[in-house]
């Protein structure tokens, strides 16, 4: 067994080193290759391109965590709303609804743009200086959009919760919204951590959306680099500090799904063992 592994991780990194020269030799023999260097990975241009553009990742990443903690908060709400039983809670429950249906419909970039350029037009009596900076709005596009996308997240978490549980801890004398936060809610934001850590490596990405509305961040200190060297290597420059900072946090998502999926198949496991111990000391007292 331990041969046939050793032969297969051989062959996969046989093929892999085939197929990655193989891709090199293509593109480092064609035509336009020389062009394309010059354009796009010109060294002298990388160099010093990199420490002002690396020193704007600051600002995404001052959004992405003023974003993240209120979109945590925000879509539990939404998603805690959402869940609300009964006739009564009808009307909450379709405005939640509505919340979530309109703004994973319209497009990211747009929210930004209504809000980044529109609520400051208003020119409204009395609005302080912060609320003019094209920071502030970027924090609220991203929180109203991700929050749509995180209560959904959640509400799968809440549903995923085995009702028995619910009604367990009614008959303990809790009341019904006791219940959702101190039963039902627990269980069910620590079994979607790894699903939330995929939403927040998408909004660590969309940072650079609000540069499009004034922010000089990562992408916009990129564009004045290249408007300035007329050449596009600096895209480069952002395109890795962003792969140094993703691939990691994807990885550590992947650990977590699996040993999620590790922790439920040995409950699985550890009940069936259980019921069939209970089993036998049953047959052993007939």
């Amino acid at each position: 067994m331990r041969r046939v592994s050793l032969r297969s991780l051989l062959v996969a990194a046989i093929s892999t080193v085939v197929v990655v020269t193989g891709l090199v030799l293509l593109v480092v023999n064609s035509p336009g290759w020389p062009r394309v260097q010059e354009a796009f990975l010109n060294g002298e241009i990388f160099w010093e391109s990199a420490p002002g553009i690396i020193g704007k990742f600051g600002t995404n990443a001052l959004l992405f965590g003023i974003a993240e903690i209120l979109i945590l908060l925000f879509g539990l709400l939404l998603a805690v709303l959402r869940s609300m039983p009964g006739p009564v809670f009808f009307p909450v429950r379709l405005l939640a609804t509505a919340y979530v249906d309109i703004f994973r419909a319209v497009p990211g970039i747009l929210v930004i743009f209504l809000l980044g350029f529109g609520v400051p037009g208003l020119r409204l009596p009395g609005m302080p200086d912060w609320a003019q900076d094209p920071f502030f709005w970027g924090v609220v596009a991203l929180t109203l959009l991700y929050s749509a996308y995180v209560s959904e997240v959640y509400r799968a978490g809440i549903e995923s919760v085995h009702p028995s549980q619910a009604a367990a801890a009614r008959s303990l004398g809790l009341s019904q919204f006791q219940a959702l936060r101190f039963v039902v809610v627990p269980q069910a934001v620590r079994r979607v951590i790894p699903p939330l850590l995929n939403d927040f490596i998408g909004l660590q990405k969309d940072t650079v959306l609000v540069s499009f509305i004034g922010v000089v961040e990562i992408f916009r200190q990129t564009q004045i680099r290249t408007q300035a060297t007329f050449n596009f290597t600096p895209y480069l420059v952002t395109a890795l500090v962003f792969l140094v900072v993703t691939i990691p946090l994807a990885r550590f998502t992947d650990w977590l799904v699996a040993r999620e999926r590790d922790r439920r198949y040995a409950a699985a496991v550890g009940a069936t063992a259980s019921r069939a111990r209970r089993g036998r000391l049953l047959g052993l007292g007939r």
